[in-house]
């Protein structure tokens, strides 16, 4: 895993009265609640809660179509992670297709997105040695969904059968763009080379992109003509991004698209997310469960309860530190904590730990990243404790409580750790500013005098507060 580290911070008088009050186990709900509300009206002073601004006729999820690419091969076993997010928001049935070569035998589910049959695709040339045909039939999916003649369509959304999408984080990013535009929104690879590849300019299908409706409307007009210049071409995206090039437009990067091009253990991205909301994942199948002692999708599933509860925060970090331990603590909300035991700079922190693999070996270059890698310590006793989610709660005051549990300590001669099993974590509903840049949040450790518990406490910065041990 990782690094350990410490910092205390600052409480306030009546803060530490209260607590002082309470049990072994901590500050009880009713405390925290109390707590939270002190800390929301002493920050009131400086900075301005983020609520989002009402706005006429915002969009929403009935202004989203997702054009999915499977195959009837493989969707009675890829459906399974589309049935994570399909329908997902309370009260609302989501737009869009399962686009697959042949229907499967077993009836489609309800609860998913209906099936469409592909065109025939047989009249264009494909000649990428050893590539799959089957890249045009999924780069048409395009043409294809635009032709379902949806009503009130701002945004069309693509990705995988087994594309994880966040329908909530989607609807917030993509409401920053003006979709009368034409806006081409995705990310490039984790890999170095696999953007060296197939360009720094590609939204990869995997990760999901989503094309505005004014956009959509032409590059369908085009797309077939497009697709005839590019038989040399191996992927579906590819043939998208090059028509869309064709057009003049240019990509539109949001880090929250995940390609996810890795293998093995991917903690170290998920725990050190960029400061954006999480809006797919990808290749569920090609790396471990995210959470321990889970089968791949109970874990989605249990990632999937934090979702629920705070879609917007997830995987979202905060750095705070314990004074008394000279701790560091990084919160990756609705996810895990890590707990190191020493003093680290906040920009060491958010580096992404490298607790993966690549996703090509032999002669691939290793170690290069489109992010900043943090190699894991030599030394186990430099790494840090890690803590998973464990439950997640809201109550009808907006309190958020989640709770984490011990999953693994690198070195047992951290005497100062050993009791230490269960981190709580409080917070006001707190948002990402989407008129402009993002800004951490702040937490602070509460005082206790239990060994086994910790307390945290998540804010608002103050304007010019600064997160580090002083």
């Amino acid at each position: 895993m990782m690094e350990s580290f410490q910092y205390p911070v600052k409480s306030h008088p009546l803060m530490k009265f209260i607590l002082v009050s309470s049990s072994f186990f901590g500050i009880s709900l009713c405390v925290s609640m109390l707590l939270l509300a002190k800390i929301k009206i002493v920050d009131m002073s400086y900075s301005v809660q983020h609520v989002p601004e009402s706005v006429p006729n915002p969009t929403t999820i009935d202004n989203l179509v997702f054009g999915i690419a499977s195959a009837g091969a493989s969707w009675h076993r890829r459906k399974e992670y589309t049935k994570l997010w399909w329908n997902s928001i309370p009260n609302k049935t989501m737009k869009g297709c399962v686009f697959v070569d042949t229907l499967p035998h077993a009836n489609n589910d309800a609860s998913l997105p209906p099936l469409c049959v592909s065109q025939d695709t047989s009249r264009f040339p494909y000649t990428y040695q050893g590539g799959p045909r089957s890249a045009i039939r999924v780069a048409r999916v395009v043409k294809e969904t635009v032709a379902l003649n949806h009503s009130g369509v701002r945004w069309y959304v693509f990705g995988d059968d087994d594309t994880i999408f966040f329908p909530l984080n989607l609807v917030k990013t993509l409401s920053k763009y003006d979709h009368t535009l034409w806006y081409y929104v995705g990310s490039i690879s984790e890999i170095y080379d696999a953007a060296q590849v197939f360009g720094f300019g590609m939204a990869f299908g995997g990760g999901g992109f989503a094309i505005s409706s004014s956009l959509a409307q032409d590059l369908a007009k085009v797309l077939d003509s497009c697709i005839q210049r590019y038989p040399h071409l191996y992927g579906s995206d590819s043939r998208v991004y090059s028509c869309i090039t064709e057009l003049g437009v240019g990509l539109t990067q949001e880090p929250g698209f995940h390609q996810v091009d890795l293998r093995g253990n991917i903690f170290g991205l998920l725990a050190a997310h960029p400061l954006t909301p999480l809006l797919s994942l990808h290749h569920p199948e090609f790396t471990d469960p995210i959470f321990p002692h889970m089968t791949t999708t109970k874990s989605l599933e249990h990632l999937f309860e934090a979702v629920k509860v705070d879609s917007e925060r997830v995987l979202q970090q905060t750095v705070c530190y314990h004074r008394r331990f000279s701790w560091t603590i990084s919160v990756s909300w609705g996810y895990a904590i890590q707990v190191f035991q020493t003093n680290m700079l906040l920009p060491d922190v958010v580096r992404v730990p490298r607790t993966f693999l690549q996703w090509l070996g032999g002669s691939v270059p290793k170690g290069l990243y489109n992010f900043n890698i943090r190699e894991l310590h030599p030394d186990p006793c430099r790494r840090p404790t890690i803590f998973h989610l464990d439950k997640v709660s809201s109550d009808k005051d907006g309190i958020i409580v989640s709770t984490y549990r011990k999953h693994f300590q690198n070195c047992p001669n951290q005497a100062s750790m050993k009791n230490l099993e269960v981190i709580k974590v409080v917070s006001n509903k707190l948002y990402l500013d989407n008129k402009q840049n993002p800004r951490r949040h702040c937490c602070d450790v509460l005082p206790s005098n239990a060994d086994d518990f910790m307390e945290i406490a998540i804010r608002e910065c103050r304007y010019e507060e600064l997160i580090n041990m002083h």
